[in-house]
């Protein structure tokens, strides 16, 4: 059991460091809303990972690999993305007054539910998650034969990327005192743009899947010849 435990480790913290949505929502958290606002928003995350995990297990083996090979959900992800970057680019170009009335707040607004339900959302719209976690289960299911043995592997890549997590949030929460209004406002610009981007990554692999192999086989034989 320790040895799986230990396995998992380095998927939990691979999986902190995957670059995405939340990966840019959540150090923009950190450093704008501050230390707890930041970790309501991963709990949210992590609860999205938590009915992932639960589909993935549960489900029939046909839906799991249905989802795995189905453009349509791609699409949809994608363009649930792309609006929510979109409302969000132009939701923050309006806000600027409000962003420097809660940088001169002494008191933060907490709207815990809200950021809760964020985190929850920005992840669960990623089919991507979901096939990931399939991947995990596949790897648990590998290193052991019993069914507490895949559920320790699962529930210590949750427990490690949480941990990473809240270093990351303390980081970015150091970064606070130099954030003056003008950098937060283009900082929530930003991460909205980066949204916006993934939801276009998103929707390419859905229409164009072969065109997504030749790209990975592409980098692929680079990174041979590099090597």
């Amino acid at each position: 059991m320790l040895d799986n435990v230990l396995a998992a480790i380095p998927f939990g913290i691979i999986l902190s460091f995957t670059i995405g949505p939340v990966f840019f929502v959540l150090l923009e958290t950190g450093a704008t809303k501050g230390f707890k606002q930041a970790v309501i928003f991963d709990i949210g995350v992590i609860f999205a990972d938590i009915v992932f995990i639960a589909l993935a297990l549960y489900s029939t083996s046909g839906l799991i690999d249905s989802i795995k090979g189905e453009s349509d959900f791609l699409i949809l992800g994608g363009v649930l993305l792309i609006v929510y970057g979109i409302i969000s680019f132009i939701k923050i170009s309006r806000s600027f007054r409000t962003i420097v009335r809660e940088y001169h707040r002494v008191e933060i607004q907490k709207n815990y539910h809200k950021l809760f339900l964020k985190g929850f959302l920005l992840n669960f719209i990623n089919i991507g998650v979901l096939i990931g976690w399939v991947g995990f289960i596949i790897i648990a299911n590998s290193l052991t034969q019993s069914s507490e043995g895949i559920y320790f592997f699962l529930a210590t890549i949750l427990a490690t990327y949480f941990i990473v997590d809240l270093a990351k949030i303390a980081a970015a929460k150091k970064l606070r005192s130099k954030l003056t209004p003008r950098l937060i406002f283009k900082a929530k610009k930003i991460v909205a743009l980066i949204i916006l981007g993934f939801g276009i990554l998103l929707l390419f692999q859905g229409f164009f899947p072969k065109e997504k192999e030749k790209l990975q086989n592409r980098l692929e034989h680079i990174g041979k010849e590099i090597e």
